[in-house]
């Protein structure tokens, strides 16, 4: 039987890292309506290249409400997640798995947008969760000449955290599907794939999609889960189309960290499978009904949609956390929207 890992493995992590924090407490403090938004981010997004998109959103949401902006960087998924839910923070930009845990643990966390995909609506709303490994070790991944996830099999493995969308829960639903149907893994459940053993030789949590991707271009790993949005500052398809299997990467000359110490490295997708894309979840307690409502159609307006400091044109080489092809932009959504990923952390 499937057991409510998620909440488990979550909570009993922050619970000691709390506990160590003079500022923690056990539980949700009361939240109070204030002059200072905090914005929340994930390692993936608290990056040093990031910042002037970081900055950008900041200036705009302060400009809009009159309020200042703090953002609050972290290193761990887990005290970003517990920072929204204990009203210590307003906002927060996370995946779809990290938003159903804060959900779960405050009623008060709604949804504010998701960027778009190209056709500036919620149809193409997607980005990609990859498994990867090294070019010179593929032949070890496939069989008959086909990538297959039967290669996995006492391989070490490398994951981003287990409250990750893309860089665990998706691609860890994939393998035990997979595996379902083989002798001897019938029972097989996500904490299994947590640690070495029964499927995997070895497991690491990169604590990011980067961190994750480093882990397998350093050989700390032979396979990697990780996404295509938070690798697409320092990677470049050379071989393939993106986002499809057989496609060959290679890490920029000029890669920031933690990049900048495997440049030049190589790695091929073995498995692409879309995701929803990730939300601005608000807390509503915390952020206020009023702030709620102007942020949601700041967000959702033509002028952010324009703001290329937000939506930086894919073509002009510059980092950033939204890209523009043709017509992204930001799109309300509602609670039910993650559904689809819910029945998977069921």
């Amino acid at each position: 039987m499937k057991k409510s890992w998620f909440g488990i493995s979550l909570f009993l992590v922050v619970a000691l890292l709390l506990s160590a924090c003079s500022e923690g407490t056990a539980g949700a403090k009361d939240a109070k309506v204030d002059d200072v938004i905090k914005i929340a981010w994930y390692p993936n997004e608290s990056g040093t290249d990031m910042k002037s998109s970081r900055d950008e959103i900041g200036r705009v949401i302060e400009e809009a409400t009159g309020k200042t902006v703090e953002h609050q960087l972290t290193t761990d998924y887990a005290i970003a997640i517990e920072t929204l839910v204990n009203n210590n923070a307003d906002l927060a930009f996370m995946g779809a798995q990290g938003y159903i845990e804060a959900k779960n643990g405050n009623d008060a966390i709604q949804p504010l947008v998701v960027p778009t995909g190209a056709s500036g609506t919620l149809d193409d709303a997607l980005y990609h969760s990859w498994l990867a490994v090294n070019v010179d070790a593929q032949d070890d991944f496939k069989v008959d000449g086909e990538f297959s996830l039967e290669t996995l099999e006492q391989k070490s493995m490398s994951f981003v955290s287990n409250s990750s969308t893309s860089g665990f829960v998706v691609p860890s639903s994939s393998i035990i599907g997979y595996y379902a149907e083989k002798s001897g893994f019938e029972d097989l459940v996500p904490e299994d794939l947590m640690e070495g053993g029964p499927l995997f030789s070895q497991v690491l949590f990169g604590n990011s999609h980067q961190g994750s991707a480093v882990n397998l271009l350093s050989n700390n790993s032979e396979v990697a889960a990780f996404c295509d949005t938070c690798v697409g500052n320092y990677v470049e398809v050379i071989e393939g189309e993106e986002n499809k299997v057989g496609s060959v990467y290679k890490v920029k000359d000029d890669a920031a960290e933690p990049f900048n110490t495997v440049t030049g490295k190589e790695f091929i997708l073995m498995s692409v499978t879309p995701v929803l894309n990730a939300p601005f979840a608000a807390n509503l307690d915390a952020l206020g009904q009023e702030d709620y409502d102007t942020l949601k159609e700041l967000f959702s307006s033509d002028e952010i949609a324009n703001n290329e400091k937000i939506f930086v044109p894919k073509d002009s080489g510059e980092p950033g956390l939204f890209f523009k092809t043709e017509n992204e932009r930001f799109a309300e959504v509602e609670d039910a929207w993650f559904n689809p990923i819910r029945e998977l952390s069921n």
